[in-house]
């Protein structure tokens, strides 16, 4: 019986950030890749769709909020969960737009390792 790996894009301009998910993903044998701002991530789903998106909201040439919005207004991947990781210090108002663009959920960091599984 063949069984298909889970598939994680990591989406986010902190090389130590990426470095902490990937090693947690690691150990959960996902199968992750990653993006360093968010048209590289546009791009990377484009190319290997993952079943889930872990996506920072501050990066260089589109921000996170505008990566779900455009993943949201596209039929081929409005369904791919989308989980934002943010600062520790998120308004209300960052929520309220992460959710109404439909974002999945929120992490904050620093994160706890726990969240991601």
């Amino acid at each position: 019986m063949y069984s298909r790996s889970f598939n994680i894009l990591i989406a986010d301009d902190n090389l130590d950030n990426i470095h902490l998910l990937e090693h947690r993903l690691r150990k959960e044998n996902y199968i992750f890749h990653t993006a360093l701002d968010g048209q590289k991530a546009l791009e990377q789903v484009e190319r290997i769709p993952p079943d889930l998106i872990l996506l920072d909201v501050n990066m260089p040439v589109m921000d996170g909020f505008e990566v779900c919005r455009r993943l949201r207004d596209n039929e081929a991947t409005r369904s791919i969960p989308v989980i934002i990781i943010t600062a520790a210090k998120i308004s209300i108002d960052d929520q309220i737009t992460g959710l109404g663009l439909g974002a999945d959920d929120y992490i904050t960091k620093p994160f706890n390792p726990k969240d991601l599984t």
